[in-house]
């Protein structure tokens, strides 16, 4: 690397609090696919395996520091404080606060794109940073980072409750899966008084339906019908 992006990972060590031991994990975490020498996706030239460590790091010290900072908390709460705060969009946040676009290896494309302010790429690089923490530094390293830079969004979010359509979306989101899909599967009654049948289908889960009497109702239904069965909400929540 050239002296100037040497000078740029020192930089933004500074900026995260920590000088690795191993500089070229935290290289390896700045290194989009675009950019790692046009080998496959995956290889350990990029930061996708890191970001798959940074993912469940981050998870599970945020879940750590939400189980501790509200105590009378229910499940249901919980889970969805914990899925706002590791969604891509609040990483991408992080990686803004700082400025870790700067320092990011991009291929001429995403350059061109405007990668290093892609919210996607932003997103998936702060997890790989964590991940490439948690290797040069152990748990205690990417902890205090996460701490620092989570938990006051962490104490200013207010947990309320999301309808069920959002909440399901947001979980599916913090477990990397597509977006759910809805369907009608039936419609009955009179024109004046219609009642539809809604069914959601979210990647590797077996479907689940719900019914109202229009299809924004129905699809909340089978919203909230997933997320009691995955035990995200309880039973007494969806309705």
């Amino acid at each position: 690397m050239s002296r100037d992006g040497e000078e740029s990972l020192s930089r933004l060590e500074a900026r995260i609090e920590h000088s690795f031991a191993d500089r070229g994990l935290l290289r390896r975490a700045l290194t989009h696919t675009s950019a790692a020498n046009g080998k496959r996706a995956g290889s350990s030239d990029n930061y996708q395996r890191l970001e798959f460590l940074g993912d469940r790091v981050l998870a599970l010290v945020v879940a750590d520091m939400l189980f501790s900072a509200f105590p009378d908390a229910s499940e249901g709460e919980l889970a969805r404080r914990l899925n706002a705060l590791v969604r891509n969009e609040t990483c991408a946040a992080v990686s803004r606060d700082l400025d870790l676009g700067s320092a990011m290896r991009l291929g001429g494309g995403e350059v061109l794109a405007g990668g290093s302010d892609n919210s996607t790429i932003l997103g998936d690089a702060c997890e790989a940073l964590i991940g490439a923490l948690y290797l040069d530094a152990g748990l205690d390293g990417a902890r205090g980072f996460i701490d620092r830079n989570w938990r006051d969004r962490m104490l200013q979010g207010d947990g309320e409750r999301l309808d069920a359509k959002t909440a399901l979306q947001e979980w599916v989101q913090a477990r990397k899966l597509p977006t759910p899909t809805y369907a009608i599967v039936d419609r009955r009654g009179p024109e004046h008084a219609p009642r539809f049948v809604l069914e959601v289908k979210v990647e590797g889960m077996t479907p689940a339906r719900g019914e109202g009497g229009s299809r924004r109702e129905a699809e909340q239904h089978a919203a909230a019908a997933v997320l009691v069965r995955e035990g995200v909400w309880k039973a007494g929540e969806a309705s």
